[in-house]
């Protein structure tokens, strides 16, 4: 299998520099052409996640997505979603034939309020049991430092998908495979959401022992609006006696660590980019500073205002994930949105 990676920011040459530590080859799509003059001559990517070593002997780098495409059988999307549009926009139906897509993006398209895997269908005609997602707990800086990791690989078909985790195991990189493959996505864009929420709450100047709380309702809250949503696996505690025959492995649960595990991370990582934009929020800076400043973009700024309008049907209790929002969008004082959080929690 030929992998192609769309994006070079952070989190895509972590996954660059996963499939290559591996000593696979790969085709990199990327932006501009002084990039990939930098990669060849430093073996690292100038812009993003500078101490990860690359091999530029394993990388065929190009500007041109469709060349990237053709020369690829599974295409990995690492771009930031609010970028999706219109960097897919060159391509046509018939370049995403016979392709595999592994979903690298976390979070909903903000100009459509869908999926990835919801506009590739909508404007590419792509079916979803060829569509896969690769989700966390895994920050890019600590894949940089080979630290031990895991990755979740989500997809309908659970033999394609095994066999596409397959080829980002490492040393330092343990994978998960399980086939919720909407529930995975939902998971990965509401804990952006609380993870800026625990930044905001961070920079009020609210102690570890509220942050606990407001975690522990956070994930409670995510898990109310998956079930409410349709995702079949909410449970926790429950003992599960039977093993998948594939992976070996109990059914996944909202506990799990692409649901659970990741909704920690993200929340209180010193590499949470969603957790630092929070904390600017709640020191009193502009959402346009805080945007003009961050070279990276925080998924969970546009989320919040996608998942409030999704919720208008869903209609799932999210008291949290509202707040966050109206901070973001309608002007809340973060001191006085955080007041009416205080008093939901249980």
């Amino acid at each position: 299998m030929t992998f192609g990676i769309i994006g070079s920011g952070s989190w895509a040459t972590a996954l660059v520099k996963i499939l290559t530590d591996k000593n696979q080859a790969i085709n990199w799509w990327v932006r501009r052409e002084e990039t990939i003059q930098a990669i060849g001559q430093n073996h690292a990517n100038p812009n993003y996640l500078t101490s990860a070593k690359l091999n530029p002997a394993l990388l065929n780098m190009s500007t041109d997505i469709k060349k990237v495409f053709q020369q690829s059988d599974a295409l990995v999307i690492g771009v930031p979603s609010a970028y999706v549009l219109d960097i897919l926009s060159p391509l046509t139906k018939t370049d995403w034939q016979n392709k595999k897509v592994i979903s690298a993006v976390k979070g909903l398209i903000p100009q459509k309020n869908i999926l990835l895997n919801y506009y590739l269908q909508e404007e590419f005609d792509f079916p979803l049991e060829n569509y896969f997602a690769v989700l966390g707990p895994c920050h890019a800086e600590e894949v940089a430092q080979e630290k031990l990791s895991y990755l979740t690989f989500s997809g309908n078909d659970i033999t394609a998908a095994s066999e596409i985790a397959s080829h980002f195991t490492n040393h330092y990189i343990s994978t998960i495979v399980n086939h919720d493959i909407l529930g995975v996505q939902y998971a990965a864009v509401l804990k952006n959401i609380y993870a800026l929420g625990s930044g905001i709450a961070h920079g009020l100047q609210y102690g570890d022992n509220f942050l606990s709380v407001f975690i522990a309702n956070a994930a409670d809250e995510m898990a109310g609006f998956l079930k409410k949503f349709g995702v079949e696996h909410i449970t926790v505690g429950d003992e599960i006696k039977q093993q998948d025959p594939i992976t070996h492995r109990k059914p996944p649960n909202y506990a799990a660590s692409v649901y659970l595990g990741d909704l920690l991370v993200t929340c209180y990582s010193v590499y949470s980019r969603n957790r630092s934009f929070g904390t600017a929020i709640g020191k009193g800076k502009s959402v346009a500073d805080i945007v003009k400043e961050m070279d990276m973009v925080a998924e969970g700024y546009n989320a919040s205002r996608c998942i409030y309008d999704i919720n208008k049907s869903v209609m799932a209790n999210i008291p949290i994930a509202e707040t966050v929002y109206k901070i973001l969008w309608e002007n809340v004082k973060p001191a006085e949105g955080f007041k009416r959080i205080e008093q939901v929690l249980v």
